[in-house]
């Protein structure tokens, strides 16, 4: 896959993630920064990291599991795996500024 090609991919993936939103924030859960990485592997494998607005949250198995099912929607992609991370903790400062702008934090 050439660079064009994957940095194409990998807008697609970010579209479908920006589908997925946390049942109690009004702000898809990239923008409100919980996608820490996204990496294309061979194959058209896909990894995204992930973390949670917290360990607790009750969400915990539902989101994931949502981001899983919208980026294997995309024809290009192969296979997916979402990891879990609180390392580094979720902070609102890993909010964009647009879902800033949204909670009234701007």
């Amino acid at each position: 896959m050439t660079e064009k090609e994957e940095l194409k991919l990998k807008e697609k993936i970010v579209r479908a993630i920006k589908t997925v939103f946390d049942p109690e924030i009004p702000v898809d859960v990239y923008e409100l920064g919980l996608i820490y990485d996204i990496q294309i592997l061979p194959l058209d494998n896909v990894h995204i990291l992930m973390t949670l607005t917290s360990p607790n949250c009750p969400a915990a198995e539902t989101i994931p599991a949502d981001v899983k099912n919208r980026v294997e929607m995309i024809k290009e992609i192969n296979e997916v795996e979402v990891e879990i991370t609180f390392d580094p903790p979720y902070s609102q400062d890993l909010m964009s500024e647009e879902a800033k702008l949204e909670l009234g934090f701007m």
